[in-house]
């Protein structure tokens, strides 16, 4: 037998207290009724209940509650095998790490809130495989498609500037990467998802995407920042980067170049609002729309069977017995 929450159990230790204050409150209504009238002429004026009859009622009240308290925990014995098959795309997912990401014109900068948007992503994957590349003057494929989830958090935590060595945005090398990163002999749709503020150090990306069009791979663009833009911070945090002539730089969201790479590809370009879903707006409105599901992978699952069911049927014959033996 295994349980679902076996921790439910830890209620049974309030069974003895219930049984305590049961015991109390019937030597309370025995001496109620002894200060009521004398003990020859009690059973004249009122039913009197017997005390074995009392002491069976106890404890049927008792066991059913313990009976309840097991089905809430859901046990389960027994089992079978079930056929499942998971539908899905795979999808490889470029973030910018550049230190132009850690501009602050939203909230708590492009870097953090992009990870978050991302991790919003990932609960409402079902059945996709995706994988996780980092870039900023070059780029890594830091992991692999897969369907395991938990792994992709971690993957995702480690990103930050520190992580790739070369500085810059190079959009054409992230494209590339991604493209070289996905299983050629896979019939599955292919999707890009690219998240940056858009500065295309090296001009690469409109080139790069047109050559994943020819594959058929869509680039799906989630632009992070404010076309107004705001100051870069310096490594280590200590001020802000400065130009020769001693003025601030500042990274602005280039809106055009994501929105072109976006359309040569197929794909759709969303801007990072303030709201918290818009990445899963740009997966169900976008990638689930224009691409086909195929089967990813297919076997079968050990299920246990559920037995809650047996506890509740004895805790209500339980209490209906314990209603019968009222007088």
């Amino acid at each position: 037998m295994s349980f679902v929450r076996i921790w439910l159990l830890n209620i049974l230790w309030l069974l003895p207290v219930i049984v305590f204050i049961l015991i109390i409150e019937g030597r309370k209504r025995d001496m109620a009724l002894s200060r009521f009238a004398d003990s020859n002429l009690l059973p004249r004026l009122c039913l009197s209940e017997s005390k074995s009859k009392r002491v069976v009622r106890m404890i049927l009240l008792i066991i059913a509650a313990g009976m309840m308290v097991f089905a809430l925990s859901g046990p389960r014995w027994g089992e079978h095998y079930q056929e499942v098959t998971q539908k899905g795309v795979d999808i490889i997912l470029c973030m910018d790490v550049s230190m132009s990401m850690l501009v602050k014109d939203i909230k708590p900068d492009r870097l953090e809130r992009a990870k978050r948007e991302v991790v919003d992503l990932i609960k409402v994957l079902s059945g996709d495989r995706m994988g996780l590349l980092a870039f900023a003057g070059s780029a890594y494929l830091q992991c692999p498609l897969t369907m395991d989830y938990n792994a992709l958090y971690m993957f995702l935590n480690q990103f930050s500037p520190d992580l790739i060595p070369v500085l810059g945005t190079n959009l054409g090398e992230a494209i590339d990467t991604a493209v070289a990163g996905f299983d050629k002999k896979s019939n599955t749709d292919k999707v890009v998802i690219l998240i940056t503020d858009g500065e295309d150090n090296e001009e690469g990306g409109i080139k790069a995407a047109k050559k994943a069009a020819e594959e058929g791979i869509s680039i799906f663009v989630f632009g992070m920042g404010d076309p107004s833009g705001g100051p870069v911070p310096m490594s280590g945090g200590a001020g802000f980067q400065k130009d020769p002539e001693g003025q601030l730089i500042l990274s602005k969201l280039d809106e055009n170049g994501l929105k072109e790479i976006a359309n040569i590809s197929g794909g759709t370009y969303v801007r990072s609002t303030e709201g918290d879903l818009d990445l899963d707006r740009l997966y169900f409105a976008g990638i689930r729309k224009k691409t086909t599901a195929v089967t990813l992978k297919s076997g079968k699952i050990k299920v246990y069977e559920e037995r809650f069911y047996l506890f509740l049927i004895a805790a209500l014959i339980l209490l209906l017995g314990e209603g019968l033996l009222k007088e």
